[in-house]
């Protein structure tokens, strides 16, 4: 099973890695809301990586069985891996190649608020909030598991419907 969670996890981290590396560094060409929605389509696609692994482990170790905690089991478990490489890639990104996506984020999300006809005072309550959140942010233990929760509930909600999906008892013949 080991293998099989490794190998499957490593490669749907290598995915969303590949992708945060690719859009990150340009997310001002192509744009805050654009960057969001490419990156939980690669969330979408690299989690595809768990119905695989499932269905590889149900035919290749379980003998084309197996119940649905054991489906779900390796596929959290697949869901864990992609999640941990994301967290790394991201604290390299954030630390090293885009140390001022924050600021950068957050002039945005100002910038769209007062677009959106939000008041003074909402616009600097938002930016008190924006300023509190990177603080906190700075605790590496609070960014690494704010970062981990991001694909979290995507690889969750594969995991639950591969889970489903290729679960199968053994048939008792009579």
């Amino acid at each position: 099973m080991r293998k099989i969670v490794l190998t499957f996890g490593l490669i749907a981290g290598a995915m969303l890695s590949a992708m945060m590396l690719l859009t990150i560094p340009f997310m001002e060409q192509i744009g805050f809301d654009k960057g969001m929605l490419i990156g939980y389509t690669t969330m979408v696609l690299s989690f595809m990586m768990v119905y695989f692994g499932v269905r590889s482990y149900r035919d290749n170790v379980a003998g084309g069985t197996v119940s649905f905690g054991r489906a779900f089991n390796v596929g959290i478990m697949i869901t864990a891996v992609a999640s941990l490489c994301y967290v790394a890639t991201w604290q390299l990104v954030y630390h090293k190649i885009s140390p001022d996506f924050f600021e950068k984020y957050s002039a945005y999300t100002l910038e769209k608020a007062r677009a959106g006809g939000a008041s003074d005072a909402d616009v600097a309550a938002q930016a008190a909030e924006m300023a509190r959140f990177n603080e906190m942010y700075k605790n590496p233990l609070i960014n690494m598991g704010i970062t981990f929760l991001e694909p979290l509930p995507v690889g969750l909600l594969f995991t639950l419907v591969t889970a489903g999906l290729l679960s199968r008892k053994r048939r008792t013949e009579t």
